[in-house]
């Protein structure tokens, strides 16, 4: 059963100021949710952040934030994000279960397949900690207007189905509460700017709630996690000791379903492809590739192909969306 803040729509908010919005919301959400607990899908994210803290304000202990490794998480990012959330003073539980992910995923190459077996995976996790805690009748998500209008389009059509929206199970046993789902992601963190959030969270890079699922073309297994973790980490690192990442709306690595002949150490190779992706946005409606310089691009490139076992080639993505979406599935 799906029950919502029914206070609230985006013809009633887009004009409204971060103060005046997070006013309404919390008052909306002390009268929805009086002596219920609510147990929140953390991501490590802007959005699921200012979502916990919106919540945090307006039913205090009542709230239990879930973060789930689903295997398919940037390197080390688990037991980076726990240590950051003590700074919020959020009761966060961690919950690995990257093998049930990638159980669940074999053989699946299907992007729209792997989307909704994620989000299954990931509501099975949130009702079975619910079920450990016995008294929560409420699931919260950081849904944000993009993953709505993405899932199903005005003619009915579907673009992508998100993990939180199209993934959700027709019959859920926690109640759902969403109230950032009207705002997009320059909204979110003009929001999470007014709730007083530090910048090292409101200016991350959105990441996917499916993570690097929607970054592994074809079939996920735990190598190939490996594989795009640790290209990604070499990217993502370049771009914040090259003074970088702060000019970037989003960007991440890609691992391709194909191999390519390549040479290393006087040896013919046959190994992966990994394509970069850097974009500018506002709302993620839209975006354009970023320029990034060619020296940074040569070196990123080199680093993953000598440092990245079972890469040999790298190339960078300058589509724009549209026609092309920000993530690759």
């Amino acid at each position: 059963m799906k029950e919502e803040n029914t206070h609230l729509d985006r013809e009633h908010i887009k004009d409204l100021s971060p103060a005046a919005f997070i006013e309404l919301t919390v008052n909306a959400l002390k009268e929805q949710l009086t002596g219920e607990c609510v147990m929140l899908g953390l991501s490590g994210g802007v959005d699921s952040t200012v979502t916990a803290v919106l919540l945090n304000r307006a039913i205090g202990q009542n709230l239990v934030c879930i973060f789930v490794d689903h295997g398919l998480l940037r390197k080390n990012e688990f037991e980076t994000v726990l240590k950051d959330y003590k700074t919020l003073d959020l009761n966060v539980i961690g919950v690995g279960a990257a093998q049930r992910f990638y159980d669940a995923l074999k053989d699946i190459t299907d992007p729209e397949a792997k989307r909704k077996i994620i989000g299954k995976e990931f509501i099975d996790v949130f009702e079975e900690e619910a079920h450990k805690l016995q008294n929560i009748k409420w699931l919260g998500q950081g849904t944000i207007y993009p993953d709505i209008l993405e899932s199903l389009t005005a003619d009915g059509k579907v673009i992508k189905s998100h993990h939180n929206v199209g993934g959700l199970p027709e019959k859920l046993n926690l109640k759902l509460i969403e109230p950032l789902k009207y705002l997009y992601k320059d909204e979110v963190r003009k929001v999470g700017a007014a709730l007083g959030i530090a910048e090292s969270f409101l200016q991350r890079h959105p990441f996917p709630g499916p993570g690097l699922g929607v970054r592994i073309l074809g079939e996920i297994t735990a190598e190939r996690v490996r594989i795009l973790q640790e290209a990604d980490d070499i990217f993502i690192s370049g771009l914040i000791e090259n003074g970088l990442y702060g000019r970037v709306w989003q960007a991440g690595a890609i691992l391709l379903p194909v191999q390519s002949v390549g040479v290393k150490n006087n040896e013919r190779t046959y190994e992966n492809a990994i394509i970069l992706r850097a974009v500018h946005s506002v709302n993620a409606m839209t975006a354009d590739w970023v320029q990034l310089p060619y020296n940074f691009l040569a070196k990123i490139s080199n680093d993953i192909i000598y440092n990245v076992t079972g890469v040999n080639r790298v190339a960078y993505d300058i589509s724009a969306k549209p026609p092309a979406t920000i993530e690759w599935e």
